[in-house]
């Protein structure tokens, strides 16, 4: 018996219908306990943020205020969820490359505990709007160290030419976007965020860019007194979606990262007094779950084909990304492989491949495909591309099954309309 979260999953499909998302919650909550527990320093001030652009919706962001941890949101809408979450505002950090004039004056309004300032008009524009701030905003600037993880080139976020921060080699806009935010009314300057990219299994590239941060640190209040508290230092932990995939336990790289953090303030008296971390994916991939029903099977000369009800609109990685997945058919769990098949989609595109190839005993209609590791930016990244609607997100745990989104229907697709 094939179960999600303790619950059947072809009752899951019966009770909820298909294409379904559905989160395993106890391993969500054991994921959010080990980032809590594995992320202390006695030294040091520590904080967890989720990156809520992995899955954002209002049960997912009360489901991390369990833990503590503090919410990352990078748009208006992702901010409006917190909001309507009743999520502490205080606790939200505001990203993004190109925040409009409405998100900073909404995020100022609803008393936004700290913005990150991506670029020097950024910091001008927001620099004004302080002047009408009834409370101190405290601010991160986004810098980039030029460490280079080992990723997909989509999803590379640090080397020179990245559309995100300030390169360290471009010093002299860097310092001068602290001193804008330093002189500015209503502004806390608090420091420096980075993020040095996604999927990362090389904890070493993390202690490099530990390293780097502190020595910049320490560099700028020798060369021009800028003096700051708090160090960012993003997400990318890596998760297993293949077999070919080998993540670092989340407790080792937590516990690396503050080791190298304690070493690097010591080594360079730094007057960094608090270290932030950002997980997203790793807190939600692997306990997400896509389950679709098999409709048609097509053989051409080359390929076995097996179609499922949904397809790109729900899960845009692998046409976006080349993103790979593994997946099982439901009730033949312990069955032998029949035939390699390439999982396809029902949109029109010859690129909504789901599975470009994978083993499976023999595939018949109405059958259920389980794909694992769909927790993070499918339902996040989703469209309404040839008019499909969204599926529905369920969270699954031994006590009980909730649906956290209902099923989209065609009515409410086409209501904004005329």
């Amino acid at each position: 018996m094939a179960v999600i979260g303790g619950q059947e999953i072809r009752k899951l499909a019966e009770t909820y219908g298909t294409p379904l998302v559905v989160y395993d919650e106890d391993a969500m909550r054991t994921r959010l306990n080990e980032f809590v527990s594995s992320f202390k320093s006695e030294k040091l001030e520590t904080g967890v943020l989720y990156a809520s652009k992995a899955f954002s919706c209002k049960a997912m962001i009360s489901l991390i205020d369990e833990y503590g941890l503090y919410l990352d949101v990078v748009s208006g809408g992702e901010l409006y969820t917190a909001y309507k979450a009743a999520y502490d505002s205080s606790k939200i950090f505001f990203h993004g490359n190109n925040k409009t004039e409405q998100e900073l004056k909404m995020a100022m309004q609803m008393h936004v505990g700290t913005i990150v300032v991506d670029n020097l008009m950024e910091a001008e524009e927001l620099a004004q709007y302080a002047k009408e701030a009834d409370y101190p905003i405290h601010v991160l600037l986004r810098v980039n160290p030029g460490i280079e993880a080992h990723t997909h080139k989509y999803i590379v976020t640090a080397h020179v030419d990245s559309k995100f921060g300030i390169s360290f080699l471009n010093e002299e806009e860097l310092v001068q976007i602290i001193q804008v935010l330093q002189n500015a009314e209503n502004i806390v300057f608090d420091g420096l965020h980075a993020h040095i990219g996604s999927q990362i299994f090389d904890i070493q590239a993390f202690l490099e860019e530990i390293k780097k941060l502190f020595a910049y640190s320490r560099s700028l209040k020798e060369k021009y007194d800028i003096q700051f508290n708090t160090l960012n230092l993003g997400g990318g932990f890596g998760v297993k979606y293949t077999e070919e995939d080998k993540p670092v336990p989340i407790a080792d790289v937590c516990k690396s990262m503050i080791r190298t953090c304690e070493e690097e303030q010591e080594k360079t008296c730094s007057m960094i007094q608090r270290i932030l971390i950002e997980p997203g994916r790793s807190i939600v991939a692997e306990a997400g779950y896509s389950i679709y029903k098999i409709g048609y099977i097509k053989k051409t000369p080359n390929k076995q084909y097996a179609f499922v009800d949904g397809g790109m609109n729900d899960n845009i990685r692998p046409a976006l990304y080349q993103a790979k997945y593994d997946a099982f058919i439901e009730g033949k769990e312990k069955e032998e492989a029949f035939a390699s098949y390439t999982i396809a989609g029902k949109c029109c595109e010859s690129g909504d491949i789901l599975i470009e190839s994978i083993a499976l005993p023999k595939v018949q209609k109405g059958a259920l495909l389980v794909m694992k590791t769909t927790g993070a930016y499918g339902y996040s990244m989703a469209s309404h591309y040839n008019k499909i609607p969204l599926p529905a997100v369920v969270f699954a745990s031994e006590k009980e099954t909730r649906e956290v989104i209902e099923r989209e229907t065609f009515e409410h697709m086409i209501s904004l309309e005329k």
